[in-house]
């Protein structure tokens, strides 16, 4: 494969301080391959290391979001004897590096899904802290329908979204939800029309960068770090943020502000 083909598996563009990843299979209805893997951590680290990014908007081109791993490239990779199941590993850790470094960032990012989300897609659309569905979008695992077991991150995200029963559902049957009932799970933050989806993530992403960047920022990093730590640690770490978001010229500024009302 081509460098510009292994580029363009996965896109991104920063325009006045929003970062917009890509999904960019839609002939495999962006599933992901291993040219995409390696570009999704790529994407990962330099987003997450840039100091012109503000926010994140992570989407996909055509008319699915993410339909999860490409068997049909993996298995060409991998084949079916000794130490395929090696190489499969390798792929996805590589994915997982890229969702920690997404995660533990301090860019706060939403996913704008337009249609169908399965197995390992699932996964890809949880390292997003707020999820836009379109009123076309479906959510479902599909994991045993190909003998195969969780992987990006599901068996973690997934609980942590809808709680133990209802991620046990979708992985141990063939449920498929819509777009309300992922709402009403908690699986998606809001649901729009689907010519609606843009416009409302840019609205998002946009109230983030004009915003308080450095607070909300921080604020994603806290709330995502809790369930990771104890209590004590939490609360030390939140001292220490707010001492030093309290110093900072935007803070200043929005203090005198508030209390001049």
């Amino acid at each position: 494969m081509s460098d510009a083909a292994e580029a363009d598996a996965v896109l991104l563009s920063v325009v006045d301080g929003v970062a917009r990843i890509t999904l960019n299979r839609p002939h495999r209805l962006n599933a992901v391959d291993p040219a995409a893997i390696e570009r999704w951590r790529d994407i990962a680290h330099d987003v997450a290391g840039r100091a012109d990014v503000g926010a994140v908007i992570l989407d996909a081109a055509g008319r699915a979001f993410c339909a999860g791993g490409d068997l049909r490239a993996m298995r060409e990779l991998a084949g079916d004897g000794d130490g395929a199941g090696r190489t499969i590993t390798k792929l996805a850790d590589v994915i997982h590096e890229g969702h920690q470094v997404l995660r533990n960032s301090d860019k706060p990012i939403v996913a704008a899904v337009q249609g169908p989300v399965a197995g390992g897609g699932l996964g890809f659309m949880l390292v997003a802290d707020l999820i836009v569905a379109s009123d076309a979008a479906s959510f479902s695992s599909r994991y045993a329908d190909a003998g195969l077991t969780p992987d990006c991150g599901v068996s973690w995200l997934l609980p942590e979204a809808v709680g133990t029963r209802r991620a046990l559902e979708l992985v141990l049957t063939s449920r498929t939800l819509g777009p309300a009932e992922a709402l009403e799970w908690g699986l998606v933050t809001e649901v729009v029309a689907t010519d609606r989806l843009a416009a409302r993530v840019e609205e998002i992403a946009r109230t983030w960068v004009d915003g308080a960047t450095g607070a909300f920022g921080q604020a994603k990093r806290l709330v995502r770090a809790a369930s990771e730590r104890p209590f004590a640690v939490s609360l030390d770490d939140e001292a220490v943020t707010i001492g030093q978001a309290f110093e900072t010229a935007d803070a200043q500024a929005r203090i005198a502000a508030f209390t001049a009302r």
